[in-house]
């Protein structure tokens, strides 16, 4: 429900066609008869634009991209990524208000998503139109979004910049979606309104809290502090994964799973590690709506 309005201009009751807006699928949808140039001409084609202005449109497009020496192949002379850029090609020729893309890294291997995302970027920046992108990877919704929109069950939960999203999270939800590593989401009771306990160590809360118990959100990488105001805690080690230059370490707070990221010099000694943490890293949720309790949200 509601009204979708491009540049001021409601679009509901407009054919699609006449809404100006270019969709790019996640399957790529080529035709596999036609050639590359065809490929990429076919919009402009169906429009009736001359021949000169389909050839300028398609080079230009094509030379965008890197596909100038794939022209004449079919389809199924192409790799994935090159495929995806055909179809992207597809959708800039016709230079839309708006571009629809719908998990259009999916299909691809990690090293060519990682490509393609840094090919996207560079599009974004040279044709700036809006684009608006759905995706269930946070790292694309991070490094491609001027601005993220988090559903759940078809509502937006949070619309923000990446980085305030990861930072001032407004749901638990969100806080857990959103990062690299999910953010750790631990439920601690809460004493005397202001104190927790963490493996039998008692912590002062920085905040009165009126309720018997909160969750806490720790980011990954909070586990190892270097301000002054950071207290030391020791835990028991699950496991531990070497990832060359760092650390991902499974341990446990009160009995709940907890995932650090360290250095890879960081020491585990007997299935132990010391932890420092911070106070101000610590994010409070309600545990029954799940808000963040430091705004209104």
């Amino acid at each position: 429900s509601g009204l979708i309005l491009i540049d001021d201009k409601c679009v509901n009751n407009l054919h699609p066609s006449k809404r100006d807006v270019a969709f790019v699928f996640q399957t790529y949808a080529l035709y596999p008869q036609m050639t590359v140039f065809e490929n990429m001409a076919f919009p402009l084609k169906i429009a009736k634009k001359s021949k000169e202005e389909i050839k300028e449109k398609v080079l230009k497009a094509s030379s965008m991209l890197n596909l100038d020496n794939f022209l004449n192949r079919k389809p199924r002379q192409l790799s994935g990524g090159q495929r995806q850029r055909v179809a992207l090609g597809r959708a800039i020729v016709r230079q839309p208000k708006v571009f629809l893309m719908d998990e259009p890294l999916s299909n691809l291997d990690a090293k060519l998503r990682t490509e393609m995302r840094l090919q996207l970027k560079l599009l974004h920046n040279k044709l700036k139109t809006t684009f608006i992108y759905v995706t269930h990877d946070q790292t694309e919704a991070m490094t491609l979004g001027d601005r993220i929109a988090i559903m759940q069950e078809g509502k937006i939960l949070q619309i923000d910049k990446g980085e305030n999203v990861y930072k001032k999270p407004a749901l638990a939800f969100v806080a857990s979606f959103i990062g690299n590593f999910p953010m750790n989401i631990l439920k601690f009771d809460v004493f005397n309104n202001s104190e927790i306990e963490i493996n039998k160590q008692r912590i002062s809360l920085p905040k009165q809290f009126d309720k018997k118990s909160v969750f806490i959100g720790l980011r990954a990488e909070n586990f190892q502090s270097n301000s002054k105001d950071a207290f030391k805690l020791k835990v028991p080690v699950d496991f531990v994964e070497i990832l060359g230059d760092e650390k991902v370490v499974h341990f446990r707070l009160n009995d709940q799973r907890c995932k650090g990221k360290f250095n890879a010099d960081f020491r585990v000694f007997e299935n132990e590690i010391e932890l420092s943490l911070c106070i101000s890293d610590f994010l409070f949720f309600d545990c029954e709506t799940g808000k963040n309790l430091a705004f209104n949200c």
